[in-house]
């Protein structure tokens, strides 16, 4: 059986992770370690869960040379600012025996305090890549003496929109460095990133994009509509008490917010919501609260899918099926993590029957399906994006209007409310181009029949 002691780590960094009471290697930390110390480029494709941050974090620490310089060593970029406070949580871990200096830094909080930190001098730097940025641009931050670059949940930054930032952090580190990267898929555009700016990377993969995650019970429920799922997630919170720590997860801020509120009604205090709009010691106290089982579950936005070690999580609820297959997989990886078992529920409507398929081929499994309960409420009533395909109706049915009175009377009518303003040209010079541009799209369709 492989233990830690294999690796033949500093007696500083052996001392710590006996502490932490960590005795055996996860599958990825083992195949990494010699990868790092090697001093290659690497690339390491791993499901959520798996201890990617102590595979790097171990190698990289037992290579670590102190040098009395005061800009760092190794510089390790993520996506968010909750996973910047977990790897600098981690790395202090590690360290509580040796002379490194930590540094977070992140958006959303005064950049002028982060500088006065930067100044006071680094050894190990966690940044999202935004900010990181900000302060090399402003010639704060300087990488002389980074040996070590890190980024994690790199496909992750890539469909967050930071490959602008991310290639401009490149271009300012000496090209004489070790790069490790860390991606839960390996994408078009992860492989176009990596052939411009790495040399050759060695690939370490624990498990192929889309496995599915053996100890997680994958459950289904065909839902009306968004109220109706509603009644659905309450009902199923009243009647399994084993639902006691739980992830919600939906597309965008607007509905968790909605989400929140509907939930207050018949399980105050219970829930907490994490999106990007709310401040980040509000999302801090929000995950703190949680941990500390002062919370039942939170409802968040895929912010929180990716990552983040949160721990024994008993179900995941997909309210809303993600877009993307990949989501899904780092959602339920929320739970089931190490040794542990744990259950995700999708919702799903029939717009949203497209992505549970792709999600199912993706990972060549099919979800167990389940009977709707009888004794919940199917809600009749829609909410705004439930509507979108109202005014689709009304744009196909445009062009059979040409000739007809009253359709040319509510052009007018149309006309003027939108226009508005003083000028009586305008207004007529306007209505005469919309029925003009009417008649020229009926004349077209008349000359193709």
């Amino acid at each position: 059986m492989s233990t830690f002691e294999q690796f033949n780590l500093p007696k500083s960094v052996q001392k710590a992770i006996d502490e932490l009471g960590f005795s055996t290697p996860t599958p990825i930390q083992e195949k990494s370690f010699s990868v790092i110390m090697s001093g290659r480029d690497m690339m390491g494709i791993a499901q959520t869960g798996t201890g990617k941050t102590f595979a790097y974090l171990l190698p990289l620490l037992k290579l670590y040379k102190f040098t009395p310089t005061h800009t760092p060593k190794i510089v390790i970029l993520v996506p968010t600012r909750e996973l910047v406070v977990q790897v600098v949580d981690e790395v202090e871990k590690l360290t509580k025996y040796m002379s490194v200096r930590t540094l977070g830094i992140y958006g959303g909080v005064n950049i002028n305090t982060q500088k006065t930190a930067v100044y006071q001098g680094i050894d190990i730097l966690v940044g999202t890549p935004g900010r990181t940025m900000d302060l090399a641009l402003d010639n704060v931050l300087r990488f002389d003496e980074t040996s070590k670059l890190v980024i994690d949940e790199f496909d992750e930054m890539l469909n967050m929109g930071f490959r602008p930032q991310l290639t401009s952090i490149l271009a300012m580190m000496k090209p004489k460095r070790q790069n490790i990267l860390f991606s839960a898929t390996m994408t078009d555009e992860v492989d176009a990133v990596l052939n411009d700016f790495f040399d050759y990377p060695e690939e370490v993969s624990l498990a192929a994009s889309g496995t599915p995650l053996n100890n997680i019970t994958q459950l289904v429920y065909s839902v009306e509509n968004f109220n109706t799922k509603i009644n659905l997630l309450k009902h199923l919170l009243s009647e399994n008490i084993a639902m006691s720590r739980v992830l919600i997860f939906v597309n965008n801020k607007k509905i968790a917010d909605m989400l929140h509120e509907r939930m207050e009604e018949d399980f105050i205090e219970q829930f907490g919501v994490i999106h990007s709009n709310k401040s980040q010691n509000y999302r801090l106290n929000t995950m703190a609260s949680f941990q500390r089982g002062e919370l039942r579950g939170i409802i968040t936005t895929d912010i929180m899918a990716r990552g983040l070690d949160i721990s024994d999580i008993t179900h995941v609820i997909n309210f809303e099926m993600p877009e993307l297959p990949e989501l899904y997989m780092h959602r339920i990886g929320r739970t089931g993590r190490a040794d542990a078992t744990g259950t995700s529920i999708s919702f799903y409507t029939a717009r949203e029957e497209e992505y549970k398929l792709e999600a199912e081929v993706l990972m060549n499994l099919e979800m167990q399906q389940l009977n709707f309960p009888e004794a919940v409420e199917i809600s009749k009533k829609l909410i705004g994006p439930e509507k979108d395909k109202q005014p689709i109706k009304f744009l196909l049915k445009k062009p059979k209007l040409e000739g007809d009175g009253a359709f040319h009377e509510k052009a007018k009518k149309n006309t003027k409310v939108n226009l508005g303003g003083p000028s009586k040209t305008k207004k007529k010079t306007s209505g005469s181009v919309n029925r003009n541009m009417l008649k020229t799209r009926a004349k077209k369709r008349k000359d193709k029949k």
